[in-house]
This record gives structure tokens, sequence and C-alpha cells, in this order.
């Protein structure tokens, strides 16, 4: 199974979405977005540009 992401809203009515692992473990915590749309817009753009992403080994 492949990870998830998951699109919630505040009790502020704010939205916000996160990337979850197979495993439901949070991978991933967006900022608040005024709109669903601007939140969903954020979901592609992890999409689009996740796969280009580098790896820092700060270790």
């Amino acid at each position: 199974m492949a990870g998830k992401f998951d699109l919630k809203k505040a009790k502020d009515g704010q939205f916000y979405f996160n990337l979850k692992a197979a495993n439901d473990q949070v991978l991933l915590k967006s900022e608040m977005y005024k709109a669903k749309s601007g939140a969903s817009n954020g979901i592609e753009s992890v999409k689009k540009n996740a796969p280009e992403a580098s790896i820092n080994d700060l270790t």
C-alpha cells in the first residue's frame, strides 16, 4: 500500500494536510491554508516536486 494524503479542516476553519506512510505514520504536516483549494494545491505541489527532492544526510 502506498502513502496517502489526509486533507483536514482545523477548528478555526483553515485547511491543512498530512502525508502519511502506509503504516499511518505522519511524514509531513503542511502549513495552514485559508481555502480548501489552497491545501489541494499544496498536495499537488508535493506530489509533483517530491520525486525531485534531494536528500541531505546531516548525520
